[in-house]
């Protein structure tokens, strides 16, 4: 009898991201990046010592050129799900806050377009993005939809 190798049970690797969630008149604001075709709610990745507030607000000023108040920041939930464009096994973990902002919304940095988007365009974003959609379209009275 052959002795069989056992089981390694190897994490899979885990981007973490923030993310800010804008909900106005039933539509969330996604990003889209210079080269790409999907849609991503806007934020980024922490560097290192910041808190989910402060990564929020440096992203946010950086690609949308608008100050998010610190102080309005509502965690909104947690998303995971496969990364798009990244091998098997890699995910995204997505934390996003809502928040009121200061300044006129315009694209800057890597990101080239705004959109405000719905459920029917779910075709346009991100896997992880879906999950958020399901959150705000999903759920009843109280949703993030209505604010």
């Amino acid at each position: 009898m052959k002795n069989k190798e056992p089981e390694v049970n190897v994490p899979a690797a885990v981007i973490d991201k923030v993310a800010w969630i804008l909900v106005r008149n039933g539509k969330v604001l996604g990003a889209r990046s210079r080269g790409k075709d999907t849609y991503y709610f806007p934020g980024g990745k922490r560097e290192p010592g910041e808190s989910d507030i402060q990564t929020l607000a440096r992203e946010i000023e950086e690609e949308l050129t608008v100050r998010v108040k610190p102080e309005t920041a509502e965690l909104f939930g947690a998303f995971e799900a496969h990364a798009d464009g990244k091998a098997e096994g890699v995910s995204v973990r997505m934390t996003c806050y809502t928040a009121e902002y200061e300044g006129e919304l315009s694209p800057a940095a890597e990101i080239e377009e705004l959109a405000w988007l719905d459920e029917s365009d779910l075709h346009r974003v991100s896997a992880v993005s879906r999950l958020v959609f399901d959150r705000i379209y999903g759920a009843e009275s109280g949703s993030a939809a209505e604010k």
